[in-house]
């Protein structure tokens, strides 16, 4: 193929399907009506048509797709950075082919879409540390909680709560933690002021009639609440001190019955509840399956260049014409002069590719530190500063005299 096909001439036609290297922006009319402008503006600022100009338009195309991506990789990198966290385990993932939108050839391609502005979450993943907290003290948690049972057999004080007891078959062998045992006496209630309430026959009626832990002698006498909380703590504290009550020992998951249960409580049971350790121990939840987990797998796509303002594509514009003198650069950099009749033609390649890269260093440089500056942190600083300077101004502002 003749050089001269590569030669630069403005394009007439502005679909450049099939001219860019990837496509992301193939399908957005924005953007191909843009690439000849774009063209036009490179090959204007490179000498065109004065100079002539060692590639054609399908390299500005790609530059300016190269461009486009760069700027949607910085706004992104900038969302990224500042509400990652809200998506973190709740999001789903989406990376790599599964931000397809149209196909080129049997590859997927990686398309572009917009992200809708996020709610502020000022816990962030405190949320997952107020989980952990709500597990260890039983009042929450994402850990499931499940319960057993052992059956007291007369004469036998000490019970294996992992291999003596009744759980889930799909547990055994795995190491339980246990949170609860239940072991209550019938509450203080039941023998409220009444000496006849406490009996079992007495218990059973109330039951019966769906007046349990009512004394039926106090039910209709108004006493102060603390009066009836002292009453309760003294019959309960009794029971402790002065009666013979069960309590339990656990040690190693080996539950031990004080004091020694008789014949008689053969068949009772004492219940307890428990986690598992490995569901304890898990860094990783079902519920968090498919979801954002870093960086790389946040839901952003490429920006729509119809969605960019003007500042956006000016930059976009110019980083597109430094791209182009770079790549000019390197090409006229192969050789350093052309020898011609009665002398030679100096080539400024290494002028052009210096000039390109710097343009380049400072472009990106621009950018970053404007998103920096636009940053969540930024804006509670600023937000800091003006809060304080408007109270130094208030604070000069003369006070009222009230005359009564």
């Amino acid at each position: 193929m003749a050089k001269s096909d590569f030669i630069y001439t403005d394009p007439t036609d502005f679909s450049i399907s099939g001219s860019t290297p990837y496509g992301t922006y193939d399908n957005d009319h924005h953007f191909q009506s843009e690439s000849l402008s774009v063209c036009k503006f490179v090959a204007r600022r490179l000498g065109h048509p004065v100079m002539q100009l060692e590639f054609d338009s399908g390299s500005i195309y790609a530059m300016f797709e190269e461009s486009v991506s760069e700027y949607s990789q910085h706004i992104n990198n900038y969302n990224i950075k500042n509400w990652m966290w809200n998506s973190y385990g709740s999001e789903d993932r989406v990376s790599g082919s599964g931000y397809s939108n149209i196909e080129s050839g049997s590859h997927p391609v990686m398309g572009t879409g917009s992200f809708q502005p996020q709610t502020p979450n000022g816990l962030g993943t405190n949320y997952f540390l107020s989980e952990q907290y709500g597990q260890a003290v039983n009042v929450g948690g994402d850990t499931d909680l499940y319960s057993g049972s052992i059956t007291l057999e007369g004469d036998k004080q000490t019970y294996d709560l992992q291999t003596e007891s009744t759980i889930d078959t799909d547990h055994s062998g795995s190491r339980l933690e246990i949170q609860r045992v239940f072991n209550y006496g019938p509450s203080a209630m039941t023998r409220f002021y009444d000496p006849f309430a406490g009996s079992f026959e007495q218990r059973q009626m109330l039951d019966a009639f769906g007046f349990g832990n009512v004394a039926p002698a106090v039910s209709f006498i108004l006493r102060p609440v603390s009066y009836d909380i002292a009453r309760a703590q003294a019959i309960e504290t009794n029971d402790k001190v002065r009666k013979s009550a069960y309590s339990f020992e656990l040690v190693n998951n080996k539950l031990r019955i004080f004091p020694r249960p008789k014949s008689t409580d053969s068949g009772d049971k004492i219940y307890f509840q428990y986690y598992l350790r490995n569901d304890m121990n898990s860094t990783t939840r079902d519920y968090t399956n498919n979801k954002v987990s870093d960086p790389s797998n946040v839901p952003y796509k490429f920006l729509t260049y119809q969605e960019i303002n003007s500042s956006g594509r000016q930059w976009i514009k110019k980083y597109t014409l430094a791209l182009a003198k770079e790549l000019l650069g390197i090409i006229r950099s192969k050789y350093a002069a052309l020898p011609l009749p009665n002398g030679e033609v100096s080539m400024d390649g290494e002028g052009l590719k210096a000039e390109g890269r710097e343009e380049k260093v400072q472009l990106l440089e621009e950018l970053k530190e404007f998103l920096d500056s636009m940053s969540l942190t930024e804006k509670t600083k600023a937000e800091a500063e003006e809060a304080e300077a408007n109270q130094q101004v208030l604070n000069k502002a003369p006070l009222g005299m009230y005359i009564g």
